[in-house]
């Protein structure tokens, strides 16, 4: 049997190649940088152990403990402290923690009672036409209120596209969101009802899901991972063009291919030159997707320099804040080791679409504007005794309106080119959680075409 050719070496084409190994399938992965991982990247240097990328993995599916098992990492995992379940929403200044129940909802000053009033109604509003398609924001204003977008869906969507609720599709972004309002006709219902049905597939609700990391971090999945698909591993190797003749792929080289997973963010795809029985197929459609630009930015201070007591996940900064950046996770109070004896670690995030031009400015900069924030939110004072900084100019794909056509092509072009596959985070979410549960997908799909074509 002729390999699979895996174009891409971040966490979805690992776990992709990792699937096909387990099912007998040979598959070579070619990766341009020269290491493999992707936007995982953890840093380990003087006692502080810092994430450039992803901090946590959610475990919203079966796929992902399947994974950590097949890998033997189940004993170096680690899940968030108890207290990392506290989350803070920045409101005048200061970090107010959201709140986990119906009750301490009704008793958080997070919100006014007139918002408070306004959440009563929403079991109450008409739900939107099928077919019709809202902004995030359009939705969330329609459903339940402006304050709610302002203060809780605004940084929410800052934390997890860095992107804009007033351009974000509900469908495409939150489709779990939509699904509830077009299903049960209300959010409140379709989360009470919806429980049943997570519970019979197996799934897990983001709100309820565990999130862990690894005792040295991200990295040691992605680096079990590519000791294990050692041999089927090519890195330094950038791929430009992709043929198929005959039933058979070749990316310019003397070797054949069976077939082909994309595994590549969407601004790599629109540069790819692909050939399918003589005829160029463009794939210049894909640059449309615009990605968010952003900074990690990673601080160690000395525990008396932090006024915040660190009793939680970390902090979001609404838009209407007026701050400097998009939040910042308490990462030494998620897991242990990721900070020296006395010493705390915090990883801010900055840019975005609220402020792309932030990511621009020069390290020192970029630390300073960050500092800012933190002397105000958190009660930061002294200097940092650690810091680190990555930047990542294109760093998340953004869902917004009119992204469907993107799945469209995808799904249009995957027909077209019989062997050829698409899968990451510009197709089937942008989580990690999503990427590694896109690869598996993937996986699975090119084996059973394989099998289909042998039979």
């Amino acid at each position: 049997m002729k390999p699979v050719a895996i174009i891409g070496g971040g966490i979805t084409g690992l776990t992709a190649a990792f699937r096909l190994q387990q099912r007998g399938i040979p598959a070579v992965l070619f990766e341009a940088a020269d290491r493999v991982g992707g936007v995982i990247q953890t840093v380990r240097e003087g006692g502080y152990l810092a994430e450039c990328g992803p901090n946590t993995i959610l475990e919203t599916s079966p796929l992902i403990g399947e994974l950590v098992a097949a890998l033997g990492l189940e004993e170096r995992r680690i899940d968030t402290s108890d207290s990392a379940e506290n989350r803070y929403i920045v409101r005048n200044n200061r970090p107010v923690k959201l709140p986990a129940s119906p009750l301490g909802f009704f008793a958080s000053p997070l919100f006014s009672c007139r918002a408070k009033a306004r959440l009563l109604a929403e079991p109450f509003i008409r739900r939107a036409p099928a077919d019709e398609e809202e902004s995030l924001a359009k939705f969330v204003r329609r459903r339940i209120g402006r304050e709610f977008l302002d203060f809780a869906i605004n940084p929410f969507v800052a934390g997890v596209y860095a992107g804009s609720p007033e351009t974000l599709s509900v469908r495409e972004a939150f489709p779990k969101l939509h699904a509830l309002e077009q299903r049960y006709g209300s959010l409140i219902l379709g989360q009470l009802l919806g429980a049943r049905e997570r519970k019979r597939s197996g799934s897990v609700s983001k709100q309820n899901a565990p999130k862990f990391s690894f005792d040295h971090g991200l990295a040691t999945l992605t680096t079990a991972l590519g000791q294990r698909l050692k041999e089927q591993i090519r890195t330094g190797q950038a791929i430009r063009e992709i043929t198929r003749r005959d039933n058979a792929w070749s990316l310019g080289q003397a070797e054949d291919f069976s077939a082909v997973l994309l595994a590549l963010p969407a601004f790599r795809l629109a540069e790819l030159q692909l050939t399918c029985d003589s005829n160029r197929v463009s794939l210049s459609e894909l640059g449309g997707i615009q990605y968010a630009p952003v900074a990690s930015v990673v601080l160690g201070f000395r525990r008396e320099d932090v006024a915040h007591p660190l009793d939680g996940f970390g902090a979001l900064n609404p838009e209407v804040e007026q701050l400097n950046s998009l939040g910042t996770i308490f990462s030494s109070s998620l897991f242990p080791g990721r900070a020296p004896l006395g010493q705390v670690l915090l990883t801010s995030y900055i840019g975005g679409l609220r402020a792309p031009q932030l990511v621009t400015k020069n390290p020192d900069e970029i630390c300073e504007l960050v500092m800012e924030d933190l002397r105000i939110v958190l009660g930061v004072k002294g200097e940092p005794t650690y810091r680190h900084v990555f930047v990542h100019r294109r760093a998340i794909p953004q869902y917004d309106v009119g992204f469907g056509r993107f799945k469209a092509f995808m799904n249009e072009t995957e027909q077209r080119a019989g062997g050829l596959f698409f899968a990451g985070h510009c197709r089937d979410g942008v989580s990690l959680t999503d990427s590694i549960v896109s690869g598996r997908k993937a996986a699975e799909k090119i084996a059973h075409n394989l099998k289909m074509e042998i039979e």
